[in-house]
C-alpha cells in the first residue's frame, strides 16, 4: 500500500454537495489544513436543492474557521472560501471537467457524484446512464491524462444484488444486479478496474451500506419516513417488514474514505513486463443488519424524544405492511473484515445513536 500525506495535497470531491460529500469536505478541512479541497457537483433537482445549498454553507463555515451547518446564504453558483473551491458543473460536459483538471491539477480524487435511487432508476434510465456511466469515464480519462496519486469512488452495496450469502463479501460473485442503478456501479467496477490495468492509475472502491444521519437525502427511508409521520400520511415497510438494512452512520462512512484516501493500492508489474492493476475494493458498513421493523420501531422512540411528534401519537395507524417492490433485496449486511485489516476501521455507530442525532438536527433545520 502507498501512504498518501494529505496535507498540502489539492483533492477533488465530486458529489461535494450531496450527503457524503458535504460531510467529507468538512472534515478534510478540519483535519488536513493545509489541504486544498475543490467540490464538483451539478446542484441536480432529484431531491430540493435547498438542503444541498445547506451543505455547501456547512462546508463554506468550516473553510473559513467556524464549525457549523448554519449558512443560509444562495449558493448554487461557483465560490471560493479559504482553501474551499466549488465548482457548479455537470460530470456528462467532458470539456468542462478535463479543464477542472487541467487547472487545479488533483493529487486524489474522491468520486462520490451519481445519480442515486434504486427505484428512480427504473423510470428514469438516461439520467443514471449520463450520470453514472458517462460521468465516471470522463473522470477516469480525466485521471489517465491528468495522473493523480489515488482516485476512490463510490460504489454501493447495491451490486450484490439478490445474494443470499451473508455476510456480504468482496469476494462474493456480483454478476446478478437487480436494477439499473446496481449494474451502472459494477460497471464503475469494472471501468476503474481496466483503467488501473491499461493506464496504471491506483483506485479504490467503496461499497457504501445505507448511509443515513443529519443533512442526509430526503429519498432515504428514515428521512421520507419522518416527513409523513409528521404530516400524519401512512408509511410503506416493504417486504411486509421482513427486510434487513446495514445502516451505516455517516461519520463513520467519512472516516471509511479519509482513511483509504491515505492507502493507495501499490503500484506493480507482472511477469509479462506490463502493470498489475493497482486497484481494491471495500465494504463499508456496520455489519449489523437491522430489521426495518426495529427500524421505524427506534425512529418513532427518536422523533417522540426530540418532539418533533407527540408522545400520544398513533405510529400503528400510520403504518403499512407492503409487498416487496423492484429493485429491492430482502438484506444487505457487510463483511468489513479486509477494510479492518488493511485500515484498522470498522464502523460502529449504533442505530440508535445515529437517529437521535438525525432527529436532533431535523428539529432544527425545519424549525419544529
Amino acid at each position: 500500500m502507498q501512504k498518501i500525506e494529505l496535507s498540502g495535497k489539492t483533492v477533488l470531491v465530486t458529489g461535494g454537495a450531496g450527503f457524503i460529500g458535504a460531510f467529507l469536505c468538512k472534515e478534510l478541512l478540519h483535519r488536513f489544513p493545509g489541504a486544498k479541497i475543490v467540490a464538483f457537483d451539478s446542484m441536480n433537482d432529484y431531491y430540493e436543492v435547498t438542503l444541498k445549498e445547506y451543505r455547501l454553507g456547512g462546508i463554506k463555515n468550516t473553510a473559513v474557521g467556524k464549525i457549523s451547518f448554519s449558512c443560509t446564504e444562495f449558493l448554487s453558483e461557483n465560490f471560493s472560501a479559504g482553501n474551499f473551491t466549488f465548482i457548479r458543473g455537470n460530470l456528462a460536459d467532458k470539456a468542462l471537467v478535463e479543464e477542472v483538471f487541467r487547472k487545479y491539477k488533483f493529487d486524489v480524487v474522491v468520486n462520490l457524484a451519481a445519480q442515486a435511487g434504486v427505484r428512480y432508476s427504473i423510470d428514469h434510465p438516461d439520467v443514471y446512464i449520463e450520470s453514472n456511466i458517462v460521468g465516471f469515464y470522463n473522470i477516469l480519462e480525466a485521471c489517465r491524462h491528468y495522473p493523480v496519486e489515488h482516485l476512490v469512488y463510490a460504489s454501493s452495496s447495491s451490486v450484490y444484488g439478490g445474494n443470499k450469502k451473508v455476510p456480504f463479501s468482496t469476494d462474493d460473485k456480483v454478476d446478478d444486479p437487480v436494477s439499473l442503478y446496481a449494474a451502472t456501479k459494477k460497471s464503475n467496477e469494472l471501468f476503474a478496474h481496466a483503467y488501473a490495468k491499461l493506464y496504471n492509475i491506483p483506485s479504490t472502491g467503496l461499497r457504501f451500506f445505507t448511509v443515513y444521519g443529519p443533512a442526509g437525502r430526503p429519498d432515504m427511508a428514515y428521512f421520507g419516513f419522518t416527513d409523513k409521520l409528521r404530516s400524519g400520511k401512512e408509511i410503506q415497510i416493504f417486504n411486509f417488514g421482513n427486510c434487513w438494512r446495514d445502516f451505516t452512520y455517516i461519520d463513520d462512512i467519512v472516516e471509511g474514505i479519509i482513511r483509504v484516501m491515505q492507502g493507495a493500492p501499490e503500484k506493480s508489474v507482472g511477469e509479462d513486463g506490463l502493470p498489475l492493476p493497482p486497484y481494491k475494493v471495500y465494504n463499508i458498513g456496520n455489519s449489523h443488519p437491522e430489521n426495518l421493523l426495529e427500524f421505524v420501531d427506534i425512529l418513532q422512540q427518536e422523533l417522540i424524544r426530540a418532539e418533533i411528534l407527540p408522545s400520544t401519537y398513533d405510529f400503528d395507524a400510520h403504518k403499512k405492511l407492503v409487498p416487496m417492490q423492484p429493485g429491492d433485496v430482502p438484506i444487505t449486511y457487510a463483511d468489513t473484515e479486509a477494510l479492518e485489516r488493511d485500515f484498522g476501521f470498522r464502523p460502529n455507530t449504533s442505530l440508535r445513536a445515529g437517529l437521535r442525532s438525525f432527529a436532533e438536527w431535523y428539529k432544527v433545520y425545519y424549525k419544529i
